[in-house]
């Protein structure tokens, strides 16, 4: 992801036209991964060689999307739970409704997709709000992070603002203006206003609201939860920047290559003032995901988003010191990760990170029907949902 304002035009090769071949079966809701269509990828790939084109473009790349399925296995850790979910499941399944709508108010209009799980009922489900990075659209991050997958599996509707081009030619969310930073304006109303328009359709359980990201979508993730700290229950950022951080391109470029101390003249740029001042101050429970070989947002970025949301959870108890608790483990595909949980006195967590060893920036555990996927690393998509289940304000309706 050639991130956040330009995209690299892709290499024509057997490769990416396999991809696109698979992304177009996966919108379609054709599964390869299981049962007769199992061995298409390799059929594909053996016709392509057999028409003259080969692989050309290195599977394994800092920020090339990496193929290779894979779940985490606990170190000595029962609380990852999820994460050993057997993906056939979704063959077993009857899928449930993926709706295209559209949603304005007085800072634009914003498409944004909708999926409800087949066993919907009476009951009110929670919702998770996803948001894509740069250069992707709500399909391809469905199809990258599978969590209508997850949500066929454990119950919730699942939401995909999209990002339109004409408000960022990559479609980055603007994460980095300080207009969109803002509660009641810009961007983060829109989303807001989504959240809300689909919770009342659905009926929604208003307690059991969350939001998570990828890149500019994780920055926005944060973004929300600080001024929507009443609406949002929990926030999933990977490999996104901390709140206030940028408030143009140029400062924007700087932070998320980790030069947060590289601008002497970062305070005296117009509209710097105003940056400075915002900082993370809802005590709003976070998970984190972030690749220490990320070389598109350095991996300090995620660490700065951790420390500013203990800052705001101790401040919250006034005082009162989160306990950390640290693991370690090695994914089947060979990925090393390290994860920190930061519990309350009463033993309640709060905040966890994780840090993906080798990984650079992508979705870690994602499927390489998506852009921008790790699958040799732990499930990010199944550990989020592990995390946002499991709070105390995220009780049954």
């Amino acid at each position: 992801m050639k991130y956040p304002f330009n995209s690299r035009a892709p290499t024509f090769n057997a490769t990416s036209i396999n991809e696109t071949i698979q992304r177009a079966l996966a919108s379609a809701g054709i599964d390869t991964a299981s049962g007769p269509m199992h061995g298409v990828t390799e059929t594909i790939r053996r016709a392509l060689a057999a028409g003259g084109l080969r692989d050309t473009v290195p599977r394994f790349h800092s920020e090339s999307a990496i193929d290779v399925v894979a779940r985490v296995v606990p170190d000595g850790d029962s609380t990852c739970a999820f994460t050993d979910r057997k993906r056939s499941i979704q063959a077993r399944q009857r899928p449930g409704r993926f709706e295209a709508r559209e949603f304005s108010n007085d800072a634009g209009t914003r498409a944004y997709k909708v999926y409800v799980p087949a066993a919907a009922g009476d009951t009110k489900l929670a919702m998770i709000v996803m948001l894509h990075g740069c250069t992707q659209s709500v399909d391809d991050f469905a199809a990258g992070t599978q969590m209508n997958r997850l949500a066929d599996e454990h119950g919730f509707v699942v939401v995909y603002p999209e990002q339109a081009a004409h408000a960022n030619v990559s479609k980055c969310w603007n994460w980095f203006k300080s207009q969109d930073q803002l509660r009641g304006a810009g961007e983060p109303s829109l989303i807001a206003g989504i959240v809300g328009e689909v919770a009342e359709r659905h009926g929604a359980d208003p307690r059991r609201i969350f939001v998570a990201g990828l890149s500019a979508g994780a920055a926005m993730a944060v973004v929300l939860g600080e001024t929507y700290p009443e609406l949002f229950a929990g926030v999933g950022a990977h490999s996104g920047l901390p709140y206030g951080s940028a408030y143009d391109i140029p400062s924007a470029l700087a932070v998320m290559k980790g030069g947060r101390n590289r601008l002497p003249s970062l305070n005296s740029e117009p509209g710097a003032a105003a940056s400075a001042r915002r900082k993370a101050v809802q005590a709003v429970p976070l998970i984190v995901f972030h690749g220490d070989r990320d070389h598109t947002v350095h991996q300090t970025n995620g660490a700065h988003i951790l420390q500013m949301a203990r800052d705001a959870h101790e401040a919250q108890a006034e005082g009162g010191s989160l306990n950390v608790s640290a693991y370690a483990g090695v994914s089947p595909g060979g990925r090393r990760y390290s994860r920190t949980v930061h519990a309350d006195t009463e033993g309640r967590a709060r905040i966890e990170g994780w840090t993906v060893h080798g990984a650079g920036h992508a979705w870690s555990g994602g499927h390489a029907s998506g852009s921008y996927t790790d699958s040799t690393g732990p499930d990010a998509s199944a550990e989020m949902v592990r995390f946002f289940m499991a709070l105390s304000r995220a009780g049954s309706a």
